[in-house]
């Protein structure tokens, strides 16, 4: 972990300036206290946390476990980690997407602690109950984390060191759960977050490497059938990857609607289509006729702590697609400047520096293939016409937590240090 300058016999004294509003000795690290005020947002105890939801029924906790991709890894999961939680007396955790706790495993004695502080099977820790901790914090900032003693929230915490890094699914960028290491801070290892975060990374390579293996299965079915079919149409898989292609120009992925279904769909990157089902995909035929994407009305809704989408309305339907938290970011400042901004605008608005400029233009131009004509360019705005509605959460620092582009920085208020 990178601690910054915070030396960890201080963070006690951190920790309490910060709650009881004196100076502290040092300043905790800005992603530390940033979650410490995400914590007092959700209106947490220090000394209690929030109040447990019960753990998910054991019926409930092995349907997630079958359902989730993340079983399968489970055995590339305890090579990379096992020896080293077996030593240093750690837990393994891995949980799904909503922080609940799916699979626990390592040393025994550190797993009758951690019942005692109700880390168990089926229980939920996001940042909303617990405070800041390494599953939670990992949801929230959408990459690796370490939170070390006092830089938990809840007192009761402060005992523990844990790191966590999420775990996507390179199909779609959906956020599948946290790999989670966790164990007494007094045994705490510094490698232990360079360690989770290669073990996820290598996870998420596995999990690459069979999608690809699907594509090409969905490929040897695909391929004859397009060749029997007349005019334009594509076959892709469930998120939208393209196996094969005929009469048109194949383009990477399609961007589907959230909920699927066969029959006529208007896709903004496409137009007007119709789906049939094959095996593990779609059979997406292009409209004889291409039919002009126009759109009515777009809905940027980024009420939730994540899963935010964008749902364009146009005369021939409605459409709904999840953002990856950058496409969230880009349409949030865009919906701010309506007269529009340059690469080198949108640079400064999302990193903090003009000069790259390279970035913002591959990230608009992934989006711009997502939602057709809604987004113009020279300078990059919303199209002439359109009626353009932002949906934010009720509290200004519950917008996009985790997001450190300046833009979003400064609407929720976030200072260097202040409650």
């Amino acid at each position: 972990m990178n601690r910054g300058t915070t030396d960890a016999r201080l963070l006690p004294a951190v920790h309490e300036a910060f709650l009881g509003s004196d100076h502290p000795p040092v300043q905790p690290r800005p992603l530390i206290g940033q979650s410490w005020r995400r914590a007092l947002l959700h209106g947490l105890d220090p000394d209690r946390g929030g109040v447990f939801p019960p753990p998910l029924p054991v019926e409930e906790v092995e349907h997630r476990r079958q359902t989730s991709r993340l079983g399968g890894l489970l055995p590339q999961l305890r090579e990379g980690l096992g020896g080293f939680v077996d030593m240093e007396r750690q837990l393994m955790v891995v949980t799904d997407g909503e922080g609940r706790v799916l699979w626990r495993e390592g040393n025994r004695a550190t797993i009758r602690s951690a019942d005692r502080v109700e880390f168990s099977v089926g229980a939920a820790w996001t940042e909303e109950r617990v405070g800041t901790n390494g599953i939670g914090t990992a949801l929230v900032e959408l990459r690796p984390v370490q939170v070390h003693s006092a830089e938990h929230f809840v007192r009761t915490h402060h005992t523990w060191s844990c790191a966590a890094a999420p775990l996507h699914d390179p199909r779609d960028g959906r956020l599948l759960g946290v790999l989670n290491v966790s164990g007494p801070a007094t045994v705490f290892n510094p490698a232990t977050l360079p360690l989770v975060t290669a073990v996820a990374k290598v996870a998420e390579g596995e999990l690459r490497a069979r999608h690809w293996e699907s594509v090409e299965r969905l490929r040897a079915v695909a391929a004859p059938l397009l060749s029997r079919v007349g005019g334009r149409a594509l076959a892709v898989d469930r998120e939208g990857w393209i196996a094969a292609v005929t009469g048109t120009v194949p383009v990477g992925r399609v961007a589907l609607p959230k909920a699927v279904q066969p029959g006529r769909v208007w896709l903004p990157s496409l137009g007007l289509c119709s789906l049939e089902p094959l095996p593990d995909g779609w059979l997406v035929r292009l409209a004889e006729t291409p039919c002009e994407v126009v759109a009515h009305r777009v809905v940027l809704d980024l009420r939730a702590a994540r899963g935010w989408t964008v749902t364009v309305a146009g005369a021939t339907g409605e459409w709904s697609h999840e953002l990856s938290p950058r496409h969230a970011e880009l349409l949030y400042v865009l919906v701010l400047h309506p007269a529009g901004r340059t690469a080198a605008e949108l640079a400064a608005d999302l990193f903090g520096d003009a000069s790259r400029t390279v970035t913002v233009r591959a990230e608009l131009s992934r989006i711009r293939r997502t939602l057709g004509g809604v987004l113009d360019h020279r300078p990059y705005r919303f199209a002439d016409g359109v009626d353009v509605r932002l949906l934010r959460p009720d509290e200004p620092g519950r917008l996009l937590p985790g997001s450190a582009a300046p833009a979003v920085v400064a609407a929720r208020g976030d200072g260097p240090y202040h409650r």
